[in-house]
């Protein structure tokens, strides 16, 4: 499987799809395009929400692409990556329509971002969640204010420096999910008439709820370029390179 985001239209939903063939796991261009998509998708006045989902029946999303943060040796470069997820959350916040998540199995770092970065998000029981920067030697820092808005400060600390995988019920408990099903078949059908039902709603009145629902979040472009920095130098040190290839090594072991 290529790397790839593909959009369409489906009754007034702009449906974004992406998907990479580790875990889709999320390389720079890949932030770049989902960014520009939704905020194509929520510039076009026929759309009334957008579904963001990955492909396969496994992982939703594995966070960040290990092969390029080990081949990133230059701030710059780095700097430029992850504000590649700050881009992505910053078009969920500001794209204008409903941006519903679709969480088929486990998510790790960014892809809980993704999910925190949604107004409504289905999952099913598999899909466990956790924030693994830590064991990189980094941290959660671009996507810290977007979980931190779902599960307080205190909650996020916490999965911060565990970095253990919390259960889709937890994740149901702490309001990053809406809607937890026992299957993807199960969740599929009521994602489908969820958004039969946004389909029908008042352009007006679900542009109000987005901007009432994200009322206090301005100081998020702010916080940005210093939390940005941190990851950025952070991933250059000899030591997260390590962390890296020893995971990595793991998982090729499994």
């Amino acid at each position: 499987m290529k790397e790839f985001v593909v959009s369409e239209i489906k009754n007034n939903i702009a449906e974004i799809t992406f998907g990479t063939p580790k875990s889709n796991s999320l390389p720079g261009v890949i932030l770049e395009k989902l960014a520009q998509a939704i905020l194509e998708e929520g510039a076009k006045k026929e759309v009334k929400a957008i579904l963001v989902k990955s492909v396969g029946e496994k992982a939703f999303c594995a966070g960040a692409s290990f092969d390029e943060l080990l081949a990133i040796d230059e701030l710059s470069v780095s700097t430029q990556f992850f504000g590649g997820f700050a881009k992505v959350l910053n078009a969920m916040r500001n794209c204008g329509k409903i941006v519903v998540v679709r969480v088929q199995g486990k998510a790790t770092g960014g892809g809980v971002g993704l999910a925190c970065g949604a107004d409504y998000c289905f999952a099913t029981k598999d899909s466990a969640l956790a924030l693994t920067e830590i064991n990189l030697g980094i941290g959660p820092f671009v996507i810290g204010p977007y979980v931190e808005r779902k599960i307080g400060k205190s909650q996020f600390s916490a999965m911060a420096i565990d970095a253990d995988f919390r259960s889709a019920a937890w994740g149901e408990q702490h309001n990053i999910y809406h809607s937890v099903s026992d299957n993807i078949t199960q969740m599929d059908e009521q994602l489908e008439e969820f958004l039969q039902k946004l389909a029908s709603r008042s352009d007006e009145a679900l542009a109000l709820i987005k901007k009432v629902s994200w009322e206090g979040t301005d100081h998020f472009e702010e916080l940005m370029p210093e939390r940005i920095h941190m990851s950025a130098s952070l991933i250059l040190e000899d030591s997260a390179k390590k962390n890296i290839e020893f995971i990595k090594e793991k998982l090729r072991a499994k």
